[in-house]
């Protein structure tokens, strides 16, 4: 029977390591590209060369760099504290009981609400672009509004039918972008890629960071920690190559699409990018086979995010650092987390635009994986972790959050929204244990 370590002990889990219901490598490894190759390159790829110009596949390889050298502490924090609840478990397990680990499991929260609304605007802006560009800004929002409340009601109801076609959209979704990339290939132009037409490494830096949002779904695989077959090895490996893989995709739909069409084009259609890129080399029928795959790629992903968000909400909530009426159930579902959940990210979807969405979804994730990085540090004897590389992840996503806030510094508004966020997540963490004076629930 496979072991789960907390505290130094061992206990014993109820499922064999080597049943037939435990996932294997090349499962964990589809739940990571999956997470990560969800909605994210299709929402965020317009804004990228917007910010980075021929230099984006650069940035790109930097964010995931950034992505990296953190699923080296996940993996170990995974291998040694398999949990569903995943992250909330780690910073509990790092930082101990508090607001600061409340406030921090909140941040996490919302975080997710904000990746909701970026797949939730791209679904809006893909869907519009079939229509005149009159009539685009407007329909956007109904497409938004419309995609948010059919798969809310979808999960109301336990409905498994998005979830049972999940794989078959993943393999479609990755099918499409790789043959992007093989038939874009054979059209670039390699000028336009050329360091002359980059914009300063400062402001790379900044885009890379602005888009690592694109990169944050690698964490899910820590959720599936319990249900790995032979974990100690299989988890690290699936981390490491789904995280690997990823990159390496990105910077070849990002080459391809800067190689092919001008900087003032992506950006003008930054709301559809991708399918914009493929035009050129494929005409409409192009254009019309991408824009297809982004919207079943942020279906898929606005569905699962919903599902798994809820959840979180739930999971929090039960730790006692989120209210009571989170930890209900109602026909054996979290639905006010559900509902919560589905409101907030309407209301930024509806509310804000791609850059602000972007910059509070990165600046989310990194200050989380800032933390769980320190975790696996504080934790390395445990974990059986390098204590320099958990060390050098704490550092290396802290510069990266501090390069967003930095560009983020000309864009007054973003800066507010951005402290408006990390400040009310702790705020409300705060409040809510001073009037109510309830304390977190040790983990079993």
């Amino acid at each position: 029977k496979r072991r789960k370590k907390y505290k130094g002990d061992f206990v014993m889990s109820n499922s064999s390591s080597n049943g037939e219901d435990s996932l294997s490598f090349l499962s964990v490894t589809a739940i990571g590209i999956g997470g990560m190759v969800g909605g994210g390159i299709f929402a965020v790829l317009g804004l990228a060369v917007k910010l980075g110009h021929g230099g984006t596949p650069l940035a790109f390889l930097i964010a995931g760099l950034v992505a990296l050298i953190t699923s080296y502490s996940y993996a170990r924090l995974s291998v040694t504290y398999p949990s569903e609840g995943g992250t909330v478990e780690f910073l509990v397990k790092g930082f101990g009981e508090g607001i600061f680990t409340g406030g921090l499991n909140v941040l996490l929260w919302v975080s997710y609400v904000i990746m909701l609304a970026l797949y939730s605007y791209a679904f809006g802006g893909y869907a519009a672009s079939f229509f005149p560009e009159s009539v685009q800004p407007v329909l956007r929002h109904v497409f938004i509004s419309g995609i948010m409340i059919l798969f809310t009601v979808l999960n109301s109801m336990g409905s498994k039918l998005v979830g049972e076609a999940e794989e078959l959209i993943v393999g479609i979704k990755l099918t499409i972008l790789i043959g992007f990339v093989g038939v874009g290939a054979l059209n670039v132009d390699f000028a336009r890629v050329a360091p002359g037409n980059w914009t300063s490494l400062p402001t790379l830096l900044a885009g890379g960071m602005i888009i690592f949002l694109g990169y944050e779904g690698f964490e899910l695989m820590a959720n599936s920690a319990e249900d790995v077959r032979n974990p100690e090895e299989t988890l690290p490996k699936a981390f490491y190559t789904a995280v690997g893989f990823t990159v390496l995709l990105y910077i070849a739909i990002s080459f391809i699409t800067v190689a092919n069409l001008p900087v003032s084009q992506i950006v003008s259609a930054k709301d559809y990018a991708l399918a914009a890129a493929a035009e050129p080399v494929l005409g409409q029928v192009g254009f019309v086979i991408i824009a297809i795959a982004a919207l079943l790629s942020t279906s898929s992903a606005i569905n699962a995010t919903l599902y798994s968000t809820s959840r979180v909400s739930y999971i929090i909530a039960k730790d006692g650092e989120l209210p009571q009426t989170l930890e209900k159930k109602i026909w054996d579902q979290p639905l006010e987390g559900l509902f919560i959940t589905a409101g907030l990210g309407l209301l930024v979807a509806n509310l804000l635009d791609i850059s602000s969405i972007s910059v509070m979804g990165s600046a989310g994730f990194l200050l989380i994986f800032t933390a769980v990085n320190a975790a696996n540090f504080q934790l390395h004897e445990e974990t059986d972790s390098k204590r320099w590389l958990a060390g050098a992840g704490t550092v290396v996503c802290a510069i990266a959050f501090a390069a967003l806030v930095w560009h983020g510094a000309s864009q007054l508004w973003d800066i507010f929204v951005l402290i408006g966020m990390i400040g009310g997540s702790f705020l409300i963490e705060a409040v809510y244990r001073g009037f109510t004076g309830r304390g977190i629930k040790a983990s079993n």
